[in-house]
């Protein structure tokens, strides 16, 4: 049975709970695991304010954990979402994928992360250095050329 699980949280991550939580003893050949940090970008930022759809994130989440659940043979998997303000060098989302065999951790995770960043409900906004704050970051094109991808595999 494939163990998976969705968090979005206003506090910092404790990443080696979160390894620890989503390593099953005794079966796992391979646990990847993904952190995401907030940049400075360039030393202008302050903080990232990130907000989400509360219950729609997570279950966002939760269906892009299936769905690569059903690509791969997964043991588990797990991915923790920060929302509120995030300085430069704090994680942002932390992930893991656990499987018998690395290669199916390593891509799992990364079709988790490819589809988070065009599917799941969170929005990112700048708050600046200088004290002001900043636009609401827009979506790249080269997430969705990322997440594309997948469909042709």
């Amino acid at each position: 049975m494939t163990v998976l699980s969705a968090a979005v949280t206003g506090g910092r991550i404790d990443i080696a709970e979160e390894t620890r939580l989503a390593t099953p003893r005794g079966e796992a050949g391979a646990v990847v695991t993904f952190l995401g940090f907030c940049r400075d970008e360039g030393g202008r930022l302050a903080a990232l304010e990130l907000e989400h759809y509360p219950g729609m994130a997570e279950r966002e989440i939760e269906r892009i954990l299936r769905e690569a659940a059903e690509r791969w043979p997964l043991l588990a998997a797990r991915c923790v979402h920060r929302h509120g303000r995030v300085r430069p060098g704090e994680e942002i989302v932390f992930l893991a994928c656990a499987s018998t065999h690395r290669q199916a951790a390593f891509e799992a995770a990364e079709f988790v992360m490819d589809f988070m960043k065009t599917r799941a409900p969170f929005w990112k906004r700048e708050h600046l250095i200088d004290g002001t704050v900043g636009e609401w970051v827009t979506a790249k094109d080269t997430d969705d050329h990322s997440a594309s991808r997948w469909h042709r595999l």
